[in-house]
């Protein structure tokens, strides 16, 4: 079974293809003056109508609220029971990226599972950095495989699922020699790595390949899997952020990098999975999501571009049953997404969009962050501001900050290099 990222799907007569940004299918909106009107709940108004003025107060009682909320009605509640892990390092190279990264790969493997997939984690760690402490580390998953975010050959090619490309660098469902480095534009390794940071990532599809019937040969298959599930059962977006959590598991153990200042960073799919991760696990000292769009930063009570029924009926594995009861009427949700991101306070969160993917609603995105600000300033903390959206490649905000780029639904160096100076203004060297 193909996925949409790669394969094109057609859906209501009209054709789209995510790897070049989306188009407007028939019959959705892309217009501003028909916008319904909508009123976004209070993210400061506790469910008992009580209204939320301390940090304390938000932290003991409207956060915990909002965080099961999300669970019971979104993204599905996390089991609890931990698996049992070791970690096998598979190779060190102290001469990567040129001589200036040192490059582990570490196999996380579910001791309880032994016929389980391993998570397979690629790690860079700068050699020269501007202090004499430990690197910060960017923890994302990527789409194609480890072998595909750099051509270096000593990266192991991904075994595991992967849908099918025209091209050839995958058939029958594995890589091929040729995938190696098909994505590296969405991961500048070197940029990175220059600026005194690290970059530790996985292959997604390690942990649940992006199909419905991918459960089976991933964590869900003994882990609350869906024959078991109620409506608030986790689907494949939990399990996404679940692994961003095991990732930064291991990089505590890691003694080369600095794991009080993990960055989560994700796109698309795995920028809705990064805010999960982030809202979940305070361990994450910043949350990154790069076009998130539906299910992620954008407030889905504005109906535009892609609507809770279309992303539930297109990919109905990614989200709990719950949440099928909104398709059609998000006027009927007693949250929105900002609420989600407010989660992440009172650290940094960065949200980003492309003026080519109205489908992800870059303007719902913008309003979404901005109306994090009245839960950063219990903390002190300035977010967006009462500004306007901006023009492209103009970024606005301090704790919480947002961007436009222009180009199509992708992950571009630009994107990174505000993102480093983002973690670099809220990360003082040590």
């Amino acid at each position: 079974m193909q996925t949409h990222f790669l394969k094109l799907i057609v859906l209501s007569g009209f054709l789209f293809q995510a790897v070049t940004g989306y188009s407007q299918p028939p019959g959705f909106n892309y217009d501003e003056d028909k916008v319904p009107p909508y009123t976004l709940p209070d993210p400061l108004v506790t469910s008992a109508g009580k209204q939320v003025t301390t940090a304390r107060q938000w932290a003991g009682v409207r956060r915990p609220e909002l965080l099961k909320l999300f669970a019971e009605q979104v993204y599905g509640k996390t089991p609890e029971r931990r698996l049992k892990t070791r970690y096998e390092v598979r190779s060190v190279d102290s001469s990567a990226l040129g001589g200036t990264a040192i490059r582990k790969q570490v196999s996380i493997v579910w001791t309880e599972y032994p016929d389980l997939p391993s998570l397979d984690l690629l790690l860079y760690v700068p050699k020269n950095r501007p202090d004499a402490g430990k690197p910060p580390v960017f923890v994302g998953l990527n789409y194609m495989g480890n072998h595909s975010i750099s051509t270096e050959p000593g990266i192991a090619l991904s075994t595991r699922w992967l849908p099918n490309r025209p091209d050839g660098k995958v058939v029958n469902n594995r890589a091929t020699e040729a995938a190696r480095g098909v994505q590296m534009s969405r991961w500048p390794l070197e940029l990175i790595v220059s600026k005194g940071y690290s970059v530790a990532t996985a292959y997604y599809g390690d942990l649940e390949p992006d199909h419905a019937e991918g459960w089976k040969t991933g964590i869900r298959s003994v882990l609350d899997p869906p024959t078991n599930q109620k409506k608030d059962g986790w689907q494949a977006i939990g399990v996404w952020a679940w692994g961003m959590s095991r990732m930064l598991d291991y990089l505590e153990t890691d003694s080369s990098v600095d794991a009080r200042r993990a960055i989560v960073v994700g796109h698309s799919r795995q920028g809705k999975a990064a805010l999960w991760a982030g809202a979940q696990d305070l361990r994450f000292a910043a949350v990154i999501a790069n076009e998130s769009g539906e299910g992620g930063a954008t407030l889905s009570k504005r109906v535009f571009g892609e609507t809770i029924e279309r992303i539930n009926t297109t990919f109905p594995y990614w989200f709990c049953l719950q949440y099928r009861t909104y398709n059609g009427k998000p006027e009927a949700l007693p949250f929105d997404q900002h609420e989600l991101l407010a989660l992440i306070a009172p650290r940094p969160l960065y949200v980003a969009s492309a003026q080519g993917d109205q489908w992800a609603d870059p303007k719902g995105e913008f309003l979404s962050a901005q109306k994090t600000d009245p839960v950063y300033q219990l903390y002190g903390k300035k977010g967006i501001g009462s500004g306007d959206w901006p023009p492209i490649h103009q970024p606005v905000g301090e704790t919480v900050r947002y961007h436009i780029r222009a180009g199509e639904h992708d992950v571009k160096r630009y994107d990174w290099e505000q993102f480093i100076n983002f973690a670099d203004k809220n990360f003082k060297r040590r």
